[in-house]
């Protein structure tokens, strides 16, 4: 039985094919098999995978058939791409798509998007669709078409720029509403460590992913802006993990039902933090990416 308890239970999905890991795929599909049958498999959710790429993964999957069943969680570039990666992904053995992930390009209007959401929800609704709110003036209108629809957001919280990451206020803002609104979510890209902290190679400011979890579960116990960015600042791991501690198994059931996922390059990286922060068993400590220890 997983000691991980709802908090955890699938937080990280393992993203290794995006910046900065960029892991070759041969190595990435290899070292996933290896998670999701090692001692911390509890913690890792679907492997996210650019649907651009599924003609190499049918080539691959030939030469090397995985073992047991891939989940995906494919990324589009736009709406319109939706149904075509569907079919590729369909022919592939061994491979159930979960989710779709798409971004919203600059030239698509929000009623197109929804149009589009719409088609494929009602031909597949059992794959979760997770929208890449963009961080221009349509958020807001998105955000609200969201909310009491069967649609999950995507939230960019950082990448190989400075510019790509979000500022505490801005980030909290953006959490804070869906949550109000019952707008399931999930992160991607710039959440490398548990816990806020500036780079050493890059000097960005990085986000935390145990933050993202200490801030949805304030939202949810009424917390006012002023806190939840505090929250989103706060740099001490032993405070946000003495919040998430004690949280009863309800609340935390609760905010996983927000917060669904991360996509992360590593799954040793966050793995060793919250080791360090003793949210995890002491025992679960891959030695390297997909390798039990």
């Amino acid at each position: 039985m997983s000691s991980y308890g709802p908090l955890l239970t699938g937080l990280c999905d393992d993203a290794a094919l995006f910046p900065p890991g960029n892991a070759p795929l041969p190595e990435a599909v290899s070292a996933h098999a290896e998670h999701k049958k090692a001692s911390h498999a509890a913690l890792v959710g679907s492997f996210v995978f650019p649907a651009a790429r599924l003609g190499e993964l049918a080539e691959l999957l030939t030469r090397c058939p995985h073992p047991g069943e891939l989940m995906l969680s494919l990324t589009v570039p736009a709406p319109s791409a939706m149904q075509s990666a569907l079919e590729h992904a369909a022919v592939l053995d061994s491979v159930t798509v979960v989710a779709l992930e798409t971004a919203v390009p600059a030239d698509c209007a929000v009623d197109d998007l929804f149009a589009a959401l719409g088609q494929i929800s009602t031909s597949h609704p059992d794959i979760t669709i997770f929208v890449e709110v963009p961080r221009d003036t349509r958020r807001a209108v998105i955000l609200q078409r969201l909310a009491g629809g069967p649609y999950a957001a995507k939230f960019r919280t950082g990448g190989v720029v400075a510019e790509a990451y979000p500022d505490e206020a801005e980030l909290a803002e953006a959490i804070t509403t869906a949550v109000v609104a019952g707008i399931a979510f999930k992160a991607t890209a710039g959440l490398h460590h548990a816990v806020r902290n500036t780079a050493r190679d890059t000097g960005f400011e990085q986000h935390g992913f145990v933050n993202v979890l200490a801030a949805v579960a304030a939202v949810l116990e009424g917390a006012d802006a002023h806190t939840v960015v505090g929250i989103f600042a706060e740099r001490d791991g032993a405070a946000l993990a003495a919040r998430l501690a004690v949280l009863p198994e309800e609340r935390a059931a609760e905010v996983r039902a927000r917060f669904l996922s991360y996509g992360t390059c590593s799954i040793a990286e966050p793995l060793a933090d919250l080791r360090a922060l003793g949210l995890v068993p002491s025992t679960d400590s891959p030695n390297s990416e997909g390798t039990a220890a």
